[in-house]
């Protein structure tokens, strides 16, 4: 049986305005209503496997605002674990404010709030000093401080789980910035990117391989994905959907493949399922609200 799947990450609300046109400096333009929803990386992709079927754990943070109390209860809804998801006195929850305009371009402004408060002591009292058991996987993002990126992925490692990095967002570059996303790649088992976090990070496939993960994986959007391993390179064509809105697709994608990599299952599969949940999570707006079910992935697998 499959162990637990981990995620460590960011929880945010969502809070979006379609426009007609993004406004200039100083400008008001009227929108339509907020539509407000789940979001966060870590969450999104807490919830695309727990969808998918997957036995889920998320650890974080939120704060004590009405919005902390309705995204632990989107959780809960959604069959994840949420007993280790803390709640902040006196700090408001993530928050992302987002504005898109009429033809999808948009801006997106986020206030971290309790996920920048996820330093390494709180995810120790989080998780009681065990993150994860042999068996389990461990699925990170970079929306939470990178030190305690750094450390469930040492524990990932000490605890014989698998350890899954999705590299995004990808910081800006600096010396000490630098220096940890170094020590994280050398110490995780999977690297998701896309085209241009694997710029960001300087390298191709092969050579981000040779910088510590045993398998790296790029995603190409509607084209699909490949990945590298030690034996060989894997190329997963997309599936031809009627994309409406790409938020959520890329989590939707992490949390099967994560999912399916914890199972066992081959890589070439795993990826398949991957592309399969995040074209479907295109075909539907919002982040959370998009994420498919195993059964709509099985249907357009074909099974």
């Amino acid at each position: 049986m499959a162990g637990e799947l981990i995620v460590v990450g960011s929880l945010n609300m969502d809070l979006s305005v379609a426009v007609p046109r993004l406004a200039a400096p100083g400008e008001t333009v009227a929108g339509a209503d907020v539509v407000r929803g789940a979001g966060g990386k870590g969450a999104n992709q807490a919830v695309a496997a727990a969808r998918l079927g997957g036995r889920v754990r998320m650890v974080g943070l939120v704060g004590d605002d009405a919005f902390g109390i309705e995204l632990r209860a989107g959780l809960a809804a959604e069959g994840v674990d949420d007993r280790a998801v803390g709640q902040l006195d006196g700090v408001p929850s993530g928050l992302a404010l987002i504005v898109v305009q009429d033809d999808g371009e948009n801006t997106i402004t986020l206030s971290p709030g309790a996920n920048a408060r996820l330093d390494v002591p709180t995810l120790e009292r989080l998780t009681g000093g065990r993150l994860a058991g042999p068996g389990d996987t461990v699925l990170l993002q970079l929306e939470v401080p990178l030190p305690t990126v750094l450390a469930a992925a040492h524990a990932a490692r000490a605890a014989g789980a698998l350890a899954v990095l999705n590299a995004a967002p990808l910081p800006a570059p600096g010396p000490q910035t630098d220096r940890l996303l170094g020590q994280l790649l050398s110490c995780v088992d999977v690297l998701v990117v896309n085209e241009s976090e694997a710029a960001g990070l300087g390298a191709d496939p092969a050579a981000l391989r040779a910088r510590g993960p045993a398998t790296v994986v790029v995603t190409l959007g509607a084209a699909g994905a490949l990945a590298v391993d030690a034996q060989r390179s894997y190329r997963e064509p997309g599936f031809a959907v009627a994309a409406v809105d790409t938020v959520g697709a890329g989590d939707a994608f992490c949390g099967a493949l994560a999912l399916a990599l914890g199972a066992g299952l081959p890589l070439p599969q795993a990826l398949r399922q991957g592309c399969a949940a995040g074209a479907l999570a295109a075909t539907r707006p919002g982040a959370q609200a998009s994420l498919p079910t195993g059964a709509e992935v099985s249907a357009l697998l074909g099974g």
